[in-house]
């Protein structure tokens, strides 16, 4: 019995031990935020935030969203330079039937250009539809996980805000995977 007793204080020393060491780091790497930022990041929000850190599920959590968010920008930049081509193709295209029409039917070439420009407003909106989508289940994701800090908001300061607390996590990472720690 007391040598199980004996692990579950190692256990429980080296926990707190890490802890110690990442909320130190957090408040290192917090000095390299904006003032007004290191202002709202209390000891207490930097402590439960090294909690939530202390075992690394976490940081598979942010490096697992990185690596959707990555391969959703790369698409949706894909899906826009499609259409971007194929309006130069149509536009090639026009002017190749149309050369010798073309000064004289300008309300035509007008007519195709809206169509081309509303369709490439179009797919903008949607490419930014997505991405506020993808910002949402980001949230969602790390405030069901524990991340201290995270809950779904359109609020610009605290998009930052979140946005800052990712950075010090992704530092945080990176810093203990060069040391070989994690």
């Amino acid at each position: 019995m007391d040598g199980y007793s004996g692990d579950v204080d190692s256990d429980s020393t080296k926990q707190q031990e890490r802890h110690y060491y990442l909320l130190s780091e957090l408040q290192t790497l917090v000095k390299d935020l904006p003032s007004s930022f290191q202002q709202r990041l209390s000891y207490n929000t930097l402590s439960d935030l090294a909690l939530a850190l202390i075992d690394g599920t976490v940081y598979e959590i942010v490096q697992g969203l990185l690596d959707i968010q990555h391969l959703t920008e790369k698409n949706l930049y894909n899906q826009r330079q499609k259409l971007h081509c194929e309006h130069q193709g149509l536009k090639q295209d026009l002017v190749r039937k149309h050369k010798d029409a073309l000064l004289s039917c300008k309300s035509h070439n007008l007519d195709m250009e809206l169509l081309l420009r509303e369709e490439q407003r179009m797919m903008d909106k949607k490419i930014v539809a997505e991405i506020d989508q993808k910002v949402i289940d980001q949230q969602n994701t790390l405030e069901k996980a524990g991340v201290p800090g995270f809950y779904i908001t359109t609020n610009p300061q605290e998009l930052t805000m979140q946005m800052n607390l990712l950075e010090l996590i992704l530092k945080l990472q990176q810093k203990e995977s060069q040391s070989g720690i994690i």
